[in-house]
């Protein structure tokens, strides 16, 4: 299976650095939040911008009163921001529309090959003070076998104990210069972030590593599928065991951490996971659970019996099997990030709004949940809520037949 995005996902130090990068006005789930102005406000070049978290990079950064530029090819969503200047190139080779143009900050997004990377850290080393650059989690060696491989089973390297921080071994390329992201996604995410250091040193960029990025216009369903489930009701197939830990960030609070980031100039490499010390599943669980009145019943099945159903364990994130090879990939340690200024949501606030965003989509797109339980065989590709739940009924049928 390719490591690609879709496959990726102190509490005194952490509120003194929030109040140092300027206050958020926690809400009530499904209502806007307050943004403070910025103190000072910034020129800010999103390389990106219209995809999934550039979006909210984009408003976050006009409500902090910046003033906000665009580069993309003008494919993804062009309708967005008419208010917010447009640069149209591509990043392989046609970034004429960023010479003889200064900014502040550099926000990078949608880097994914280091040639690409490279050459645009290159080019705006000179006209802009700071660059920050969004990685993956996915960059840590635990993910991957000798060959570079994704792991088909428990073995070295393993997940260290206490969770995996910044300092963690990164996996190698193992084909150097390929620039296949399908198969090396976080190999060639680790040379995308040499790229920006060399361009910029290390005082003047800084690297987030965002594990399941998750929230409203996520186009991948991988936290989507949760509250769409338990909205439906009746009895739940709970994945694993009620104790297996998940991790996950809302694409907001990663946008508006990623904002706060430049504006303070932070540097340094930065584990972007939340709540800071993880969840349990049963806490995300009865946490979506809470945002509906819909009566339900979770059955929980381990992770050794889905696997023998055929169920990819991939399709079904935040959650890893704890008796699989990623067991250990979803305690990463974000200490360092929420003392450097993340905040993190409350997880109601991230399932209400993922679930009200998802029923004002359009009927055709709902059609196709992008992940949990496939319909039919279990075949990896999209499915209607109505096929997953037919095969949800099939797997806790067998699950209750194994028990006797």
């Amino acid at each position: 299976m390719s490591p690609t995005r879709r496959q990726f996902f102190g509490t005194a130090a952490a509120t003194s650095g929030a109040l140092a990068l300027g206050t958020i006005v926690s809400p009530r789930p499904g209502q806007a939040r307050t943004v403070s102005a910025a103190p000072q406000p910034l020129r800010v070049l999103i390389l990106g911008g219209t995809g999934f978290i550039g979006p909210h990079m984009v408003r976050y950064a006009l409500e902090r009163g910046h003033s906000v530029t665009i580069f993309n090819r003008g494919r993804t969503n062009p309708h967005l921001f008419p208010e917010v200047e447009k640069l149209v190139g591509d990043r392989d080779g046609q970034l004429g529309a960023l010479e003889g143009k200064s900014w502040d900050v550099v926000l990078d997004n949608s880097g994914y090959v280091p040639r690409h990377v490279r050459d645009s850290a290159q080019l705006l080393k000179d006209v802009t003070d700071h660059y920050l650059f969004t990685s993956t989690a996915g960059v840590y060696a635990s993910w991957y076998d000798a060959s570079g491989g994704m792991k088909s089973a428990p073995g070295a390297p393993e997940w260290p104990e206490g969770g995996t921080t910044e300092d963690h071994p990164t996996v190698v390329l193992p084909e150097p210069g390929s620039e296949e992201v399908g198969r090396f996604y976080g190999h060639l995410k680790v040379l995308c972030e040499d790229a920006v250091r060399e361009a910029y040193g290390d005082d003047r960029c800084v690297i987030t590593r965002p594990g399941l990025i998750v929230g409203p216009g996520d186009t991948t369903d991988r936290f989507t599928y949760y509250p769409v489930r338990i909205d439906r009701g009746g009895e739940i197939l709970a994945f694993g065991a009620p104790d297996d830990p998940c991790q996950y960030i809302d694409a907001r609070d990663l946008a508006g951490w990623s904002v706060r980031l430049c504006e303070e100039r932070v540097s340094g490499t930065y584990n972007a996971v939340a709540p800071l010390g993880g969840l349990r599943m049963a806490e995300l669980l009865y946490g979506i659970r809470a945002i509906t009145s819909t009566p339900i019943r979770f059955t929980w099945v381990p992770g050794s019996f889905l696997a023998e159903q055929g169920v990819p364990e991939f399709s079904l994130p935040p959650w890893t099997s704890q008796d699989g090879p990623f067991a250990g990939a979803t305690s990463f340690r974000a200490d360092r990030a929420f003392a450097a200024g993340l905040t993190s949501r409350p997880l109601a606030e991230t399932a209400i709004d993922t679930l009200q965003w998802w029923n004002s989509l359009p009927r055709e797109r709902r059609q196709q949940m992008g992940a949990g339980l496939r319909g039919g065989d279990l075949e990896f590709g999209p499915a209607s809520m109505d096929a997953q739940m037919e095969s949800e009924a099939q797997i806790l049928a067998a699950w209750k037949a194994a028990q006797g």
